[in-house]
């Protein structure tokens, strides 16, 4: 006759395929050792054996014939998700950590930047280099911002944006544009990294401050203070403000057009290129079936390979 614990109620519960992975060689270890046991109460571990090999009251071994027990095989304990959750929260914590504090990933979606940064360039950010002194000052590669710095910023009229530009103006400089030349203090801004791709010339936009001419592309709160700021015929940059330019300067919508960037608002500078490709052509529509997933998907492939700009990859930003 079989016998049948009496906690084995109903059918067992399934486990998932991840469970029953990991248990598998414990549920293997368990029938190859608890053959059965010479004691009349019943096992509450043993889930019953097949047909053939079940074991009946009567063929039990007497008391002294018994062999020495055998340990049984140890159950996975519930601790071991609770590790691996642990683990989990340390990874996104360190993770978070990174991108607060260390650097953070951007990718280039304008022309504003060219030739230095072009459309399609993924860049890590390096948020430690621009410090504000203390005693981190003295551990952390700090240093001030400098005329010529590319940053990184929270875009001041709206700054869940970041934007990418070039510092021109420092706190106290006076700046002005004469026929897109930058003056800072009197003096011409040598500029090698500029680049001027309109005929057109723009009085607002070359030859600023222009307090005098009105641009659809300005910001209304700028247009204000702008006038506020212009002394004989200059702009003054106020304390704890900065002055941006793109490097396309003729296709850059930057400090002209919507103020100063404040130093909190200042993420950081990009550091490295480190993927870089053009914008990809029109992919068809995927076909029905796994032929057509697979052509679609070496189509894909194919224009990955051929865009990327391969040159510019791990590219170092100056």
């Amino acid at each position: 006759m079989n016998y049948t614990p009496k906690d084995s109620e109903g059918p067992a519960p399934e486990a998932s395929p991840s469970q029953s992975e990991l248990r598998f060689s414990d549920q293997a270890d368990e029938a190859a050792v608890l053959p059965g046991i010479g004691s009349d109460s019943p096992d509450p571990f043993h889930t019953g054996t097949p047909e053939g090999d079940a074991l009946s009251s009567s063929a039990l071994p007497q008391a002294a014939e018994m062999p020495a027990p055998v340990p049984r095989a140890r159950r996975r304990s519930p601790g071991g998700w609770v590790a691996s959750a642990q683990s989990l929260a340390i990874t996104v914590v360190i993770a978070v950590f990174v991108i607060t504090f260390i650097v953070q990933a951007f990718q280039i979606p304008s022309e504003s930047m060219e030739n230095t940064l072009l459309i399609g360039d993924y860049l890590l950010v390096d948020k430690v280099h621009f410090g504000r002194g203390g005693v981190w000052g003295e551990i952390l590669p700090y240093r001030p911002l400098r005329r010529g710095d590319i940053v990184v910023f929270r875009y001041p009229v709206d700054p869940k944006q970041h934007f990418v530009k070039r510092v021109i103006g420092l706190p106290g400089d006076r700046l002005r544009l004469e026929n897109k030349k930058v003056f800072i203090n009197d003096h011409p801004l040598r500029e090698s990294y500029v680049i001027y791709r309109s005929a057109f010339h723009d009085d607002y936009r070359d030859e600023f401050p222009r307090p005098d001419l009105l641009n659809s592309n300005v910001d209304p709160r700028w247009w204000t203070e702008m006038r506020s700021r212009v002394q004989h015929g200059e702009l003054i940059v106020p304390s704890g403000q900065y002055f941006v330019l793109g490097d396309n300067r003729d296709e850059s919508l930057d400090s002209r057009y919507w103020g100063f960037v404040p130093r909190e608002n200042i993420v950081g500078r990009p550091l490295i290129i480190y993927w870089s490709m053009r914008r990809l052509g029109r992919i068809g529509p995927v076909a029905a079936g796994a032929g057509g997933k697979l052509v679609y998907f070496e189509d894909f492939a194919e224009q990955l390979l051929k865009q990327a700009r391969w040159n510019r990859a791990f590219h170092l930003i100056q």
